[in-house]
């Protein structure tokens, strides 16, 4: 839809966007600033110092991005109320991220997921295979999505071409992500989580107020369908795919519906558990947290905030189709590519529609302040995640005596090249997503996480679990999804109104990519345990801190196999602290060392202003840093790993994740 100009943006929208500009950009610069950045504990995971407010809104803060405000929106406004079990179903899962993930994740002293699998496993298969997989989840489906919707948005509201939207968005997106670490993430997250909360309430109060109600949005929705649709209905009693679906108010739907209810139970658990408990965005957030108590009392608050989409999008979304029915309900493709230039549908365009078309000055710009917020907070998370994958899993491989400084200016460089391939992809996303990019991020979800939730729930809770069981499983995953995902793209769905008959195979046709996820996740349990079943296990010493079963060991695991050359080196890493890196230093010898090295260091010329300012903008250290004898060491790895927790606060944290369950399952039975 062409903006018209009495749209565009006025004087106090303007003075909204570029106050809420100053104001993020300062607090990230505080944050870069007074960041440790120059090591990876800094860098990566905020030196493990931050407490649950800034950790929830974080985690909401990068769930929250660009696609709910085009992605749920526009699919609530084409099927109702049941795309919103994506995100109560997250109720679940953080607590179970609290409760069950986080502790051993904690215990076994992981900076990334990936680097979970190898001390649970050994070998270092699997820790690169996973960085890879979620760096190309990263590219076509997270980063990618975020630049698609929010450049969707922008182009709506201000008329920009998406590439001029993208690279805006980037500039400023950047400078404090790469630049400050997770520090200046979480910190910028929790400012924009409550611009964003103020934003969308407002759009939600300002749209529910002119249909009339919810009672009102109640008796509309139904009928609510283009001029052209009911001609076509009137004419040729053929207009199905013009109307929202009969059962819009119910979550719970037949087999043959846009969302069947065993997918929603069953096949979302297995999204909704990859997504929230074993993925590097939203973990890395609670292995931030100072102690256990903090992450888990952060992830009860992000599972009450998760209740409130219901209210912002969905709410929204329909109404826009309520409201604009002629633009949200096309049912041809020209009339769709002549309103959104695009053939397959225009519910995507229903909630920048109401911004531009309902808020008066000034909320104008809070609003496209709001959308900016929850685009920047995403993309700065899977910036500062990516480059997490990338140096500690990847480069570490290749180069594995790099130094701190090394492998933090390496992830910084990572994410350019992340922007970079995510751009490269937003034709295709374009061409591939069809009317509904939620429908797209959830479907690439389908066909790619399934085995991998259940690797990780079989490394915690099946000591028997081994490497090869695991790997074949992901194997046999791996090509069943794929096969899946290139067989739909290659055959897309007929248009709305086109009339051209369905041509697509079975498997596609009428078997839902949630069902298709239960049927991936059981090939590859079936494979893993069959695998694992005539292969040989992990000794029990390897196994201390890594399962649910040994979390509370005080032993560390053995070395992984891939650090071990010998029985011999094996009893050596039994004397010895057994998980310090080579760059933390391992041995007395090499503390001893490293002072010689540090008094040496002492005596060269004062830094030139030049090498200041390289110093400052790559994260490393002006003066000498103190290197901690090997005693001091094991003192500060104890304290990182440590899961203990006060009780007071471990039961105030228990009784909230009940209320939080309770309340969750109470809303959902209601709209069952």
């Amino acid at each position: 839809m062409a903006v018209d100009a009495s749209l565009s943006l006025e004087t106090w929208d303007i003075v909204v966007l570029v106050l809420y500009f100053v104001i993020v950009m300062a607090i990230g610069i505080i944050a870069t600033v007074r960041a440790n950045r120059g090591n990876a504990a800094g860098f990566f995971l905020a030196e493990k110092s931050m407490t649950f407010i800034p950790i929830a809104g974080s985690i909401y803060a990068s769930n929250i991005g660009a696609p709910m405000f085009v992605g749920l929106a526009g699919s609530s406004a084409a099927f109702g109320f049941a795309p919103v079990m994506f995100e109560w179903h997250a109720t679940y899962t953080l607590i179970a991220l609290g409760w069950v993930f986080a502790p051993i994740y904690i215990a076994s002293g992981s900076y990334t997921m990936p680097e979970y699998l190898q001390k649970r496993f050994g070998g270092k298969r699997l820790r690169i295979y996973y960085s890879v997989i979620q760096l190309l989840l990263s590219i076509i489906s997270g980063i990618s999505g975020e630049l698609y919707a929010g450049s969707l948005f922008m182009e709506q509201l201000l008329g920009w071409d998406i590439y001029a939207s993208t690279i805006i968005i980037l500039l400023i997106t950047a400078v404090y992500t790469i630049g400050g670490g997770l520090a200046a993430v979480i910190y910028t997250d929790t400012l924009q989580a409550v611009i964003l909360l103020i934003g969308a309430s407002t759009v939600s109060v300002i749209a529910m107020e002119k249909i009339g109600g919810y009672e009102s949005m109640v008796n509309q929705f139904l009928s609510a369908a283009s001029r052209d649709t009911y001609r076509r209905q009137s004419l040729y009693q053929n207009a199905s795919c013009g109307f929202p679906p009969a059962d819009s108010f119910h979550i719970f739907r037949s087999m043959d519906s846009n969302y069947p209810w065993p997918g929603l139970v069953f096949g979302l658990t297995l999204l909704a558990t990859y997504y929230w408990c074993t993925q590097q965005v939203i973990v890395q957030r609670n292995l931030a947290a100072k102690d256990v108590s903090h992450s888990k009392a952060a992830c009860v608050i992000a599972s009450y905030l998760k209740i409130l989409p219901f209210f912002l999008f969905v709410w929204p979304g329909m109404s826009s189709r309520i409201l604009y029915p002629d633009d949200i309900g096309c049912s041809t493709p020209a009339e769709c590519q002549r309103i959104c230039s695009n053939e397959a549908g225009c519910t995507n365009i229903a909630y920048p529609l109401l911004v531009l078309t309902l808020l008066p000055e000034g909320l104008k710009g809070l609003m496209l302040a709001a959308m900016l917020a929850a685009l920047m907070s995403t993309l700065t998370s899977q910036f500062n995640s990516t480059s997490s994958l990338f140096t500690l899993d990847i480069w570490s491989n290749f180069r594995p005596k790099a130094t701190q400084f090394e492998v933090v200016l390496v992830g910084r460089l990572w994410g350019l090249v992340m922007i970079g391939f995510s751009i490269a992809w937003l034709p295709i996303l374009g061409v591939i997503q069809g009317g509904q990019l939620w429908d797209y991020l959830q479907a690439i979800s389908s066909y790619i996480t399934p085995p991998w939730v259940v690797a990780f729930m079989l490394a915690m809770f099946w000591n028997r679990a081994s490497e090869q069981g695991i790997w074949w499983g992901l194997m046999a995953g791996f090509v069943t999804g794929m096969t899946r995902m290139i067989v739909e793209f290659s055959f897309p769905a007929p248009k709305c109104g086109s009339g051209d008959p369905d041509n697509r195979p079975a498997i596609i046709s009428k078997v839902h990519y949630l069902m298709f996820a239960i049927i991936l996740g059981t090939v590859s349990f079936i494979v893993n345990v069959c695998v694992t079943i005539i292969t040989k296990p992990r000794r029990k010493n390897q196994l201390h801190r890594v399962t649910w079963w040994t979390k509370g060991d005080k032993e560390y695991p053995d070395l992984t196999d891939d650090e071990l050359s010998s029985d011999e080196d094996s009893e050596k890493a039994d004397k010895e602290y057994p998980d310090l890196t080579d760059d933390e230093l391992s041995s007395d010898e090499d503390s001893e060392k490293a002072d010689k090295e540090s008094l040496k260091s002492e005596t060269v010329k004062k830094l030139s202003c030049g090498r200041k300012t390289y110093n400052f903008m790559c994260g490393v250290a002006q003066e000498p840093p103190r290197h901690m004898t090997a005693e001091e060491k094991r003192l500060v790895m104890d304290k990182m790993t440590s899961i203990t927790e006060n009780p007071y606060w471990s039961r105030i944290c228990d009784y909230n994740a009940i209320i939080a369950i309770a309340l969750t399952c109470f809303i959902i039975g209601f709209y069952a």
